[in-house]
């Protein structure tokens, strides 16, 4: 640790050292970068719609905008991770705060698809390198255990409030600014941390680091990807030769890489880890908090603009609240967690998302949004204790000189997560969506028309622009309805996942203590 961090803290006795107002500031730093990485998750949601009429991606093409970024941070987290334990955690950050700073700037300015996908690509692989070295910081700044788990509770807050503030932050620069406008966000808080982070952040890396495993990152990324592709391949073809190949390539990359990770000295990520019943729970719960909750949201914002035809600012203050659930619900979950059990406070969590997730079954083609803010809003007081309480298992359950391989994979949970949610059920319910409107007549329409209305809800509102206005409505109608039972179908399949999710966490976190019964560090 470095000499000014350590004058910046006040001795207690014989215990560890009391974090001081510069630590804490040290702790706002990092937040912010945090909260940035999560927001670009999600900030594309309400994007989309301005964004395809500009740039005119196709279904497939609009999928790969919204989650190559969340994909390539899964895919890279434990590469980053190790780099950052060789090179040193803050100078990673801010190698990492620069080059997703430029990646924004690119993204903002983008002609074309290809263009965006690409920036998206650059943003995924810098924000690989914030997330690890954000939360292996704070491990560095807090010594005591009480001040360092607020310290990871309000790291927690910050990546999940982002997540709903980017739709927000969204709907409000479309109003005034054009969609690129969401992405030069992010360029005064990365010089704001490349201002603070040498002041404020010490510097912090393994000082026998070991061999690097290059063969073992670059399959790590090469098996993600390759599942990425093959379902996208599935979504757009349906099981041709070419997914089935991809998905059987991405299968055998990660066999070999988990082949490595076994016989290797100085492996990327230690397999063993998921043999300890709490951290593998604790690694699902995260996965699929992560997937359901941006699943749902890439259909509810949508539904609110495209069938209940609200403008893109006051959908994103519809579900506003969502942002003050998810801060009541880690909150009050940190404070029961002293005194319940994890698994009767997650599982109990779990119940509430599903009715949730219920709620949104209930959503009807006329537009009404009761539901899909009932639902948000239940959603994320039931995700509250497992998305507290996941980060925390995870370390702590893993040996103390695994920690830093524990916290990676925690991320790389959250993160696979989050783009596994678009992707799967997102292709779920356009799958849905298709092979109903396929079987509609859709008369009126030329063959081009036709194909546009087929494709998406946003593609039926493009084809029926200057029709007349029974064709028009006919074809809304249809599309409108096929979209709600998408919505329906994509809900009650995340409903059903939670609920196996939340007896396999009552059954194996059975014996999980609660945290006052920890032993202190």
């Amino acid at each position: 640790m470095s000499s000014h961090d350590s004058r910046d803290r006040i001795s207690v006795g014989g215990e560890a050292a009391k974090a001081g107002p510069r630590t804490w500031a040290g702790l706002a730093v990092l937040a912010l970068p945090t909260l940035l990485v999560s927001m670009d998750l999600s900030v594309l949601i309400l994007v989309l719609p301005s964004m395809s009429a500009d740039l005119q991606p196709d279904g497939i093409q609009a999928l790969w905008i919204t989650d190559i970024y969340g994909f390539l941070i899964a895919g890279a987290l434990i590469t980053m991770g190790t780099l950052g334990d060789r090179l040193g955690r803050r100078r990673l950050l801010m190698i990492g705060a620069t080059a997703f700073a430029a990646a924004s700037t690119l993204a903002a300015f983008a002609p074309s698809p290809e263009w965006l996908i690409a920036a998206r690509a650059v943003q995924g692989v810098a924000g690989a390198t914030l997330m690890p070295s954000t939360l292996s910081l704070i491990r560095s700044l807090f010594h005591r255990r009480d001040e360092r788990a607020f310290a990871i509770s309000i790291w927690v807050v910050s990546f999940s409030v982002g997540i709903v503030l980017g739709p927000l932050l969204a709907g409000i620069l479309l109003q005034f600014f054009w969609w690129g406008s969401v992405f030069l966000v992010n360029l005064p808080i990365m010089v704001l941390l490349l201002i603070l982070a040498p002041v404020l952040l010490p510097e912090s890396k393994d000082p026998s680091p070991g061999r690097f495993d290059l063969p073992g990152a670059a399959l790590a990324t090469a098996t993600v990807l390759a599942a990425v592709l093959a379902m996208k391949t599935f979504a757009k073809d349906g099981p041709t030769l070419t997914a089935i190949g991809i998905g059987v390539a991405g299968l055998v990359l990660g066999y070999l890489f988990m082949r490595r990770q076994r016989t290797t000295d100085q492996p990327l990520l230690d397999l063993s880890l998921f043999k300890i019943p709490a951290f593998s729970t604790a690694v699902g719960l995260n996965l699929m908090i992560g997937m359901t909750m941006a699943g749902t949201y890439l259909f509810t914002a949508q539904y609110l603009q495209l069938v209940s035809g609200l403008p893109a600012l006051l959908a994103a203050l519809w579900l506003l609240p969502q942002t003050g659930a998810l801060i009541i619900s880690s909150t009050v979950s940190a404070r029961l967690a002293r005194r319940i059990r994890p698994a009767y406070l997650i599982t109990g969590g779990m119940a509430i998302a599903i009715a949730g997730l219920v709620s949104f079954t209930q959503v009807t083609p006329d537009g009404g949004i009761a539901p899909i803010v009932i639902g948000s809003i239940l959603t994320a007081l039931g995700f509250g204790p497992a998305g507290t309480l996941g980060p925390d298992l995870i370390i702590s359950s893993a040996p103390a000189e695994r920690a830093g391989a524990a916290a990676a994979v925690s991320e790389t949970g959250n993160e696979l997560g989050n783009a596994s949610g678009i992707a799967v059920l997102g292709s779920l319910g356009i799958a849905y969506y298709q092979a109903i409107m396929a079987n509609h007549a859709l008369p009126g329409l030329t063959e081009a028309a036709r194909a546009l209305a087929v494709d998406s809800l946003f593609g039926a509102v493009q084809a029926t622009r200057g029709l007349a206005p029974d064709i028009s409505d006919a074809v809304l109608t249809a599309a409108r309805t096929a979209f709600t039972s998408a919505l329906q179908l994509t809900a009650g399949a995340a409903a059903i996942a939670v609920l196996i999710l939340a007896v396999a966490a009552a059954v194996l976190l059975r014996h999980a203590p609660t945290v006052a019964h920890d032993d202190p560090e």
